[in-house]
């Protein structure tokens, strides 16, 4: 489902994936423009949200509350690298490398795999990680996505 105002996970602040969407969800979800159904904030070990804030060593809930006072997102990331901590370039490739292919012959696969029927998708064989989920089930074209192991 398209929503205005939310980025790919594939985009980057200040070199990491997924903080700005993570952001966006946060703003949309304020102004009741992020369907309900999206997780934001939750506790859940294994989603998003709950890893780049463990990622970062910053509790959702002041993330949260540092986001809505404002600013810009490289000026939240610069916060939250203050706040909690700053990871090295060698963090933040392991970092991204292990989101872009989460879901990828891993302990998501399965779950992937469900949500691909939900979703409609599970004929989009071109689909093998969440952030392609993400993109395809937001409308992103396929060519915004880079290249992909395949199983």
């Amino acid at each position: 489902m398209k929503v205005p105002g939310l980025r790919s996970p594939h985009d980057k602040v200040g070199g990491i994936v997924y903080f700005g969407r993570m952001l966006d969800k946060i703003r949309l979800r304020v102004r009741g423009a992020l369907p309900a159904d999206y997780n934001v904030g939750t506790k859940d070990w294994y989603l998003f949200d709950s890893r780049c804030t463990r990622f970062l060593r910053v509790p959702y809930s002041r993330l949260r509350a540092r986001t809505l006072a404002g600013g810009t997102d490289l000026g939240i990331l610069r916060w939250c690298f203050r706040a909690g901590r700053k990871p090295g370039k060698e963090d933040i490739e392991i970092w991204n490398t292990f989101m872009r292919k989460r879901g990828w012959a891993d302990g998501t696969s399965k779950l992937l795999r469900r949500a691909r029927r939900k979703y409609g998708l599970h004929r989009r064989k071109s689909i093998v990680t969440w952030f392609d989920l993400f993109d395809a089930d937001e409308g992103r074209p396929r060519a915004r996505r880079i290249s992909r192991p395949r199983p």
